[in-house]
């Protein structure tokens, strides 16, 4: 039976301002014991305008405190990202060569909000709350000899708003070594 979208019109898949980046709005079960939500159905999901997408591989990354901020790195693969439990704040950065390059979006990803982010658009969050499971679906594995961008989460070019300040955060080394935008070198798929 093909998928009918008037019957999930809280079900819903939107562009942004990062051209081939989508905001999906997901449906969220509830009740007395916990909440149920159908994560990613791809016929559904591509009925209302998200890009096919054959996921290869699922990953999930847990994150302890609140304030935890990872990013922000753009890979040559699609990602499909959502969170288990709780709230980030999510922003990506435009790293394809090409008049959108250095475009700059954020929004808050809960159980009812989930993002597809295209390559080549770094990808970068923040935890609002302790105990965050943040999941993504890839549609290519890593790989050591994939060519990746990264641009630093703090660059003021960037203006980006973290509700978690760069003194109260907890990054890595390695996300605190990132590029200012105006080091990175686009991404070309062409």
């Amino acid at each position: 039976m093909a998928f009918d979208p008037t019957n999930f019109s809280n079900l819903k898949v939107t562009e942004t301002i990062i051209p081939g980046f989508y905001e999906v709005g997901l449906i969220v079960h509830g009740d007395n014991r916990g909440w149920f939500k159908e994560n990613y159905q791809r016929e559904k999901m591509e009925t209302l305008g998200l890009p096919h997408f054959e996921v290869v591989q699922n990953n999930f990354s847990y994150n302890e405190e609140a304030g935890v901020t990872r990013g922000l790195h753009a890979e040559p693969w699609e990602k499909f990202i959502s969170v288990a439990n709780g709230k980030v704040f999510g922003a990506w950065v435009d790293l394809r060569k090409g008049e959108s390059f250095g475009k700059v979006f954020t929004m808050e990803i809960n159980p009812g909000k989930a993002v597809f982010v295209p390559r080549g658009v770094a990808n970068g969050y923040q935890t609002l709350e302790e105990n965050i499971t943040y999941t993504y679906l890839v549609n290519a594995q890593w790989s050591a000899d994939a060519k990746y961008a990264a641009v630093n989460l703090f660059d003021p070019a960037l203006g980006i708003h973290w509700p978690i300040a760069k003194d109260k955060a907890i990054v890595s080394d390695k996300d605190t070594a990132n590029p200012l935008l105006k080091d990175v070198t686009p991404m070309d798929f062409s």
